[in-house]
């Protein structure tokens, strides 16, 4: 009986026997870009965020300004001495960004809760370039939504302010236009450093929840503490800042003249954003999928 065995070529004399290197694989930043954009499309959760933000901006934004609205007349002297019509119009910004935030939040720690990201690290093995298409694709998205709904909120809030004895603004007026725009910018950015958090936390209640206590706790702890405190560290607080910038005035928050301006509080939560996506990336670098 002839027993089969496996045999192996031989070498040739002065070759060195050296394994064939697999072929390296071909990925272009604009086909990351679109595998990204078709991940954040076909998922039930983009949907669901953004018609949350809106019906929440929207919504919150048209009971604000039905208020004044209909009781201009019976309102505390001093609430209409100092009433923003664009502030007020602009309210559902502050329930508004949780949504979008939450999203953010998705969009990187979604893959991680399921374990699609070994697919995406496979396709794609440089990390940051993952997270760089990622933050490039939903940054786009959510500026144009957040523009889109604040200029969409302003117009509601300002129709119903002006069929009513309560003062309306229109887009000429000086601070108006910055206001809106600002307004989304600010969306957009804190979409960012939700991104951020994921990044970092990878698990999607603790980023959330990361999210929620910067924009709403820490408020709230910062009310209880000495104004010396308050007035040092309150310009820093997203809340403070998004106050800030969707006010004419741009003078809003915690202590008024204490606030950063408007564009100067935008670039701060930038700072915030970009320091906590490249924490967020070089952990994407050094930790396993």
């Amino acid at each position: 009986m002839t027993a089969l065995t496996a045999s192996s070529p031989a070498p040739v004399l002065g070759t060195t026997d050296v394994a064939p290197a697999l072929p390296g694989g071909h990925y272009s930043m604009a086909g990351v870009l679109r595998s990204e954009w078709t991940k954040l499309r076909s998922v039930r959760s983009t949907t669901w965020s953004l018609a949350a933000t809106i019906v929440l901006t929207i919504g919150i934004g048209v009971l604000a300004t039905l208020m004044p609205a209909l009781r201009w007349h019976n309102l505390d002297p001093g609430f209409r001495l100092t009433f923003d019509p664009v502030r007020q119009s602009l309210t559902g910004l502050l329930f508004g960004q949780l949504a979008l935030g939450v999203l953010g939040v998705l969009v990187v720690s979604a893959e991680y809760g399921t374990g699609t990201i070994r697919a995406t690290l496979t396709a794609v093995p440089r990390r940051p370039v993952v997270l760089a298409g990622k933050v490039l694709v939903f940054g786009a998205v959510a500026l144009v939504a957040s523009e889109l709904l604040m200029f969409a909120t302003f117009f509601i809030g300002q129709a119903i302010l002006a069929n009513s004895p309560a003062p309306h603004a229109t887009l000429g007026q000086p601070g108006v236009l910055r206001a809106v725009v600002g307004g989304g910018f600010y969306l957009t950015i804190l979409a960012m450093l939700a991104m951020g958090l994921a990044a970092i936390i990878r698990h999607t209640a603790g980023a959330i929840s990361a999210f929620v206590t910067i924009l709403l706790i820490v408020p709230l702890i910062l009310q209880a503490l000495p104004s010396s405190v308050v007035n040092t560290v309150g310009r820093y607080v997203p809340a403070n800042i998004g106050a800030t910038v969707t006010s004419t005035s741009g003078v809003a928050g915690f202590e008024g003249h204490h606030s950063f301006s408007p564009w100067a509080g935008l670039a701060v939560l930038a700072v915030y954003a970009v320091v906590a996506l490249a924490v967020g990336g070089w952990l994407m670098v050094r930790r396993d999928a």
